[in-house]
Order: structure tokens, then C-alpha cells, then sequence
């Protein structure tokens, strides 16, 4: 199996989806936002063992939420990114204060 076959197996909803927990008669699916990409090349040269090769490959993933399947339906659950909270408050903070100290 070559290294891109390898890859694209492992581009599947699974990915996006994790395994289902089951509690109390519902299931919880949980998801991902996740984002990949790589790249590779190589060089051959004139002279014998003159072949240069290179290749790398990059993934990120993070919760978005699950969703909870019960006898009554599907119920999205969006996750707490409390990082990007913390960021976008402190950012918001930063320019009420520097708007306030310009007024002064």
C-alpha cells in the first residue's frame, strides 16, 4: 500500500465522528472539525544515489460538539471552545480600553 493510499484511508467520516457512547438509553456522537494537508517531491540526479526525496503531512482537529440520540430524536450539542472564549473576551477588553484611553 503506497503512503497516499494509506492517507486517503484515513480520510473517512471517522475521522469527524468519534466512536458512539451509549448512557442511559443515549447516544452520544461526538464530532470534529479537521483539517489536513502534505505534500512531497523528489530529485534524482546524475550520479548514482543522487535520489533526494521528501514529504511531510500535517492534521488538526478540535471539538465542535455531539450530537445525543434518544428514542425522541437528535439533539445537537455545540461544544465550549473556551480558548477562542478567552481569546475573543480579551481582544474585545484590549479595544474597550484603548478606545477608553484615547478619549482621555
Amino acid at each position: 500500500m503506497t503512503l497516499i493510499e494509506r492517507i486517503q484511508e484515513k480520510f473517512t467520516a471517522r475521522i469527524v465522528y468519534g466512536d458512539p457512547i451509549e448512557k442511559d438509553g443515549a447516544v452520544l456522537l461526538p464530532a470534529a472539525w479537521v483539517a489536513g494537508g502534505g505534500g512531497g517531491g523528489s530529485e534524482i540526479g546524475g550520479e548514482p544515489g543522487s535520489e533526494r526525496g521528501g514529504g511531510g503531512f500535517g492534521l488538526y482537529a478540535r471539538p465542535v460538539g455531539s450530537w445525543v440520540l434518544t428514542g425522541d430524536g437528535a439533539e445537537w450539542v455545540p461544544a465550549v471552545d473556551l480558548t477562542a472564549i478567552v481569546i475573543v473576551s480579551g481582544a474585545v477588553l484590549m479595544s474597550f480600553l484603548r478606545h477608553r484611553t484615547k478619549r482621555h
